[in-house]
């Protein structure tokens, strides 16, 4: 070997080792039976080899395309203050005028019905302007600045959710595309993207306040001949209280909900203690015959959920409420609680809460998903840690101090995720939630906490699951497709070039395999545009060689040996192959800059390509041939 091209070679060797070594676990990981998948998962190596593998598109692996719509009069709904019927109605009106032309402009609708309605939005607005069309021209940008946030959130979520190159782009003036690349798991998804994120500590009513607000609607509601007449035709036929409750209580009556003595001469909570007869009980106590004595909550059978909902959003019970400065909230889930009877039964749980939440979200500066550690009430279950602002760790601890011995509620989006005694003052900032059904759950949870709460709520309006078996049939199909075109590619030059086309095939090959070692390393995600961009990058590695093969030729027919005729066709070409690749490089640069998704991976692969189209013609054929024409006695090429 000549002396000269020894480093050239050494540089050739280890490149195309370092292109095998990087491809080998894509190569590996496509071909792995189901009994090596489920032997390396078993062993936690499948997720490490999958980490090093070139990740598919959603064209490709398969997951989920989804539309989501902003909520925009919700938004607007939500910034408004000191609302009342009169805005209520009107905005009633405009999303019904929505729902009949869809494509409407909101904010156009809002002005005209205020207007039409005699709404003086400075009333509700006052922070926004003077009149009802600033207003409505400020609204508007407050609701494109939300959008803008509601994106980055998402993109934040989605990120730390793990899923390879998704695509999350606005389209119009309220919706948004995303596509989520190998994500089979539709109902965790959803969870993910349409969860507002709203963390709030209430603290909980005590003992008597929940007890006497009972009685109060009970009285209040128990002369509605219309409402018990609604409750007992009801689809969900509601279940007399009786002495079936939960295993550990003896009674189920209202006055003793959470283990209160029975007051001796009140004539009313006596009676309560004693099970009325099952004919007589809807009745007499309209509201809490739907209820269970949970001992530390109520509970609210899945039967009866839809009429206890109905009854907390009557009026009447609305102003019992604020009058004590109380909520009612849900459990996040339907749960399955044992009887005394050795039956169980699904119900939810059901708190009544302050109506102020002592502290929100916002003070959370992080949220990481765990094991609950050995020799707590936790130990091997799953939780969320929650690490607190100075400023919020300062007002938990004040919050926790004044409250020892009552339940705080830990509510994300209006739903209580679990309610603890405070046993002891809480100070540094750090608690924890529990009460989750898996690990993936309290991760899901920890994402939508640490990349915050959305400033409006999303729809899902559109929603389609690509199986796997159709991205397989896309792998297969491009797969076939490169194939079938390098095979006519590398005919065609052994057959116009001979040995020079050898050389170019060689180059070709290595071309290839080192675009996909690229790929692999920068955990770029593979697309069916992307497999597009790889043919592309073949037809140009090939032209970039044609154009050098030609000039050799001429070369040859001005006489010149082998090693001129290499030598002046590399130099001629040299400058048209730069200028052609080099503005394609820019093009490629243009596209993976503006472009989203599928235009990013093709953009992608196109730009590597070029480069090492450039790097494997203009450095690795120069090489070859300056080998083979090196040698003494050689009188012609065969080009």
């Amino acid at each position: 070997m000549n002396k000269d091209l020894t480093p050239r070679f050494i540089v050739i060797a280890l490149v195309l080792l370092w292109g095998i070594w990087s491809v080998w676990p894509t190569l590996k990981f496509q071909n792995l039976s189901e009994q090596e998948r489920s032997s390396l998962s078993e062993s936690g190596k499948l997720f490490e080899l999958e980490s090093k593998a070139i990740k598919q598109g959603l064209d490709l692996k398969g997951g989920m395309y989804i539309v989501l719509e902003v909520d925009i009069p919700t938004l607007i709904e939500n910034i408004a203050t000191n609302t009342d019927v009169r805005f209520e109605n009107s905005m009633i009106e405009v999303r019904n005028d929505l729902k009949e032309n869809p494509e409407s402009d909101f904010f156009n609708l809002f002005s005209d019905i205020s207007t039409k309605n005699e709404l003086r939005l400075t009333r509700y607005f006052f922070d926004y302007g003077s009149n009802n069309q600033i207003i409505a021209d400020a609204l508007k940008t407050e609701s494109e600045d939300a959008i803008d946030r509601v994106l980055e959130i998402l993109q934040n979520r989605i990120d730390q959710f793990g899923v390879s190159e998704p695509t999350i782009q606005k389209q119009g003036s309220q919706r948004i595309i995303v596509e989520l690349a190998g994500v089979q798991d539709s109902e965790r998804a959803r969870a993910l993207l349409e969860s507002t994120a709203l963390l709030e500590f209430y603290i909980v009513k005590d003992v008597t306040s929940t007890n006497e607000i009972m009685l109060k609607i009970d009285d209040a509601l128990k002369d509605n001949k219309e409402l018990i007449s609604e409750l007992n035709t009801s689809e969900n036929e509601i279940s007399a209280m009786s002495d079936e409750t939960v295993t550990g209580d003896e009674t189920v009556s209202v006055g003793d909900l959470f283990g209160q003595p029975k007051i001796e001469n009140d004539e009313s909570a006596d009676s309560l203690s004693k099970p009325a007869p099952q004919s007589n009980i809807v009745f007499d106590r309209p509201f809490s015959s739907m209820l269970r004595n949970l001992g530390n909550s109520i509970g609210v059978p899945e039967k009866n959920i839809n009429n206890v909902k109905s009854i907390i959003d009557r009026p009447e019970v609305q102003s019992l409420l604020s009058n004590i400065g109380g909520e009612f909230l849900f459990g996040h889930k339907i749960e399955e609680f044992g009887l005394s009877n050795g039956g169980t039964e699904k119900m939810s749980e059901l708190y009544l809460v302050e109506d102020q939440a002592e502290l929100t979200g916002g003070v959370v500066e992080d949220a990481k998903a765990n094991l609950g550690p050995q020799g707590s009430t936790s130990a091997g279950q799953p939780i969320v840690n929650l690490t607190m602002s100075t400023d919020g760790g300062r007002k938990w601890a004040i919050v926790t101090g004044s409250n020892i011995g009552r339940q705080v509620a830990i509510v994300l989006d209006k739903k209580v995720h679990m309610a603890p005694n405070i046993r002891e003052k809480i100070s540094g900032g750090g608690t924890l939630i529990e009460g989750f059904a898996n690990i993936d759950e309290a991760k899901d949870i920890a994402i939508v906490l640490r990349a915050g709460a959305l400033p409006a709520p999303v729809d899902i309006i559109e929603e389609r699951v690509i199986g796997p078996s159709l991205g397989a049939e896309s792998v297969r199909m491009g797969t076939l497709s490169v194939i079938v075109g390098l095979i006519a590619v590398l005919i065609f030059m052994v057959t116009y070039y001979k040995l020079a086309g050898v050389i170019a095939n060689f180059a070709l090959i290595w071309n290839i395999i080192l675009v996909l070692a690229i790929l692999a390393s920068l955990n770029a995600t593979l697309t069916l545009p992307g497999i597009a961009g790889l043919i592309l990058t073949v037809g140009m590695s090939i032209d970039a060689n044609v154009i050098i093969f030609e000039r050799i030729r001429e070369e040859l027919k001005k006489g010149k040996g082998p090693k001129a005729a290499v030598d002046g066709g590399y130099q001629r070409a040299l400058t048209t192959i730069i200028d052609a690749n080099m503005t394609t490089v820019i093009a490629a640069l243009v596209l993976w800059q503006f472009g989203t998704g599928p235009i990013k991976g093709f953009a992608t692969v196109l730009f590597w390509g070029i480069l090492i189209s450039m790097f494997t013609s203009i450095f690795v054929t120069r090489t070859i041939f300056n080998f083979y024409t090196n040698r003494k006695k050689l009188s012609n090429l065969s080009i």
